[in-house]
């Protein structure tokens, strides 16, 4: 935002805030009334008419433009006084009062562990480990190459309260993401945690600059390539490989106890159900086996005699309906030879049985 000062200027005024554009025919006027009548009129033949046109020149040099992503901040005597917004402006003529115009609106791009050599295709790019080795929260050395990006939010403090802004927001960068990564376990830093440690980073760095008043907004922090050194990334990449391993097995076990136990739960429930049909069948038919029981009692000692031969006769009606037989009567059965059996399933059955 444009930085404004409040109280009053040398020129009178109400404040620092940018000056009238002057009016220049009335300035050429008193030039000249002034000039022409001091200067010019002691200066021998058409010199002063020449001092004229140099004063005129000079004072044309303090006009400037400031373009539409640009703000200009006025200096006058190497104190900022005013800022100006884009279009065309004046101020005094050097050595007075000089213009700057940084450009406000620009993002700005910091490489921080590396460096782009050629843009490509295909592209090149150079490491820089001093910048780049960083130690995490579990003791272990990661590459991280990274950029930042930011804006000018504050032109006077951008200029005039930071040295070499570009190296400072560097070494800010720098420190800020170190202590995070210092936080942080190798795993989240190689996996997960890239988007916290980003955004992390960025909060840190944003209050790192705001202490320092540097008039910078940082825009993003974006994590490009991380990574083991390589002096040991074999060994990296044998313990994710290990680590993939062992959730690969995980899984697999995952998987066979997720197949596996609906299976057993499925065959207990049936198991418990068979044997629920089962006790309900045996309690009804000991139920029913002891209602006859006890309507057989209740008949026989209504009528003992005729109950004994019903019961009688029901069993051997039980007993003899899977039997092959002959019923003879008593008063033939004197008549009759006892043979062999003759039926053609017995002959086999006895010629087996041998």
């Amino acid at each position: 935002m444009p930085w404004e000062y409040n109280g009053k200027d040398d020129r009178g005024g109400g404040g620092f805030g940018p000056p009238q554009t002057p009016d220049f025919e009335e300035m050429l006027r008193q030039v000249k009334q002034r000039l022409g009548g001091g200067l010019a009129g002691k200066l021998p033949g058409g010199l002063g008419i020449v001092a004229i046109f140099l004063l005129l020149a000079w004072l044309a040099t303090g006009f400037y433009i400031v373009g539409p992503d640009e703000l200009g901040v006025v200096k006058r005597f190497g104190k900022a006084v005013y800022t100006t917004k884009p279009g065309p402006h004046w101020h005094l003529p050097s050595p007075i009062e000089e213009v700057l115009r940084p450009r406000v609106t620009q993002v700005k791009r910091l490489e921080i562990g590396f460096r782009t050599i050629t843009m490509g295709p295909p592209a090149r790019y150079q490491s820089i480990p001093s910048e780049s080795l960083m130690l995490t929260g579990d003791e272990n050395i990661v590459d991280a190459q990274f950029i930042v990006q930011y804006q000018i939010k504050d032109p006077v403090a951008y200029l005039f309260n930071i040295d070499n802004q570009a190296k400072t927001v560097r070494d800010a960068t720098e420190a800020a993401m170190r202590e995070v990564v210092g936080k942080t376990m190798i795993d989240e830093v190689l996996t997960v945690g890239k988007y916290q440690i980003q955004q992390e980073t960025k909060t840190l760095l944003q209050n790192i600059l705001d202490r320092y008043d540097a008039g910078i907004s940082i825009v993003a922090v974006q994590l490009q390539d991380v990574h083991p050194p390589k002096a040991v990334i074999e060994a990296f990449k044998d313990v994710a490989s290990a680590k993939e391993n062992k959730i690969k097995l995980i899984n697999e076990a995952e998987g066979y106890r997720n197949d596996i136990l609906p299976k057993a739960k499925g065959r207990a429930s049936q198991l418990i159900n068979q044997a629920q049909a089962e006790k309900e069948k045996m309690i009804n038919v000991a139920q029913g086996d002891a209602a006859r029981f006890l309507a057989n009692l209740k008949a026989y000692r209504l009528a003992p005699s005729v109950t004994r031969k019903r019961m009688y006769l029901d069993t051997m009606e039980n007993v003899l309906a899977g039997v092959d037989k002959i019923i003879i009567d008593a008063k033939v059965r004197q008549n009759l030879l006892p043979l062999l059996p003759l039926d053609p399933a017995r002959l086999r059955e006895a010629a087996g049985g041998k």
